[in-house]
């Protein structure tokens, strides 16, 4: 059986405008300019634009990093 948290995951979708790729990347990312270290914003991508998504933010002097797209284990229902 498959819980809400694991078909979340499953039915993500690329966060690069007009892609309905599905996506297996977390990209977490924040602006130092108006968050604080501890505020992060996590992005999904495809393989296609998981690099495309990490040098965007990457080019703007974002702290970011890419990770595969799973359930954190905090995140893990328990």
């Amino acid at each position: 059986m498959i819980s809400s948290d694991d078909e979340r995951v499953a039915d993500a979708t690329c966060s690069r405008a007009g892609c309905r790729a599905p996506a297996s990347w977390r990209v977490d990312w924040r602006n130092p300019r108006i968050h604080s270290a501890d505020r992060t914003k996590t992005w999904v991508a495809c393989d296609e634009h998981r690099d495309y998504l990490h040098d965007y933010l990457a080019a703007r002097d974002f702290p970011v990093t890419v990770s595969p797209l799973t359930i954190a284990p905090s995140e893990t229902p328990g």
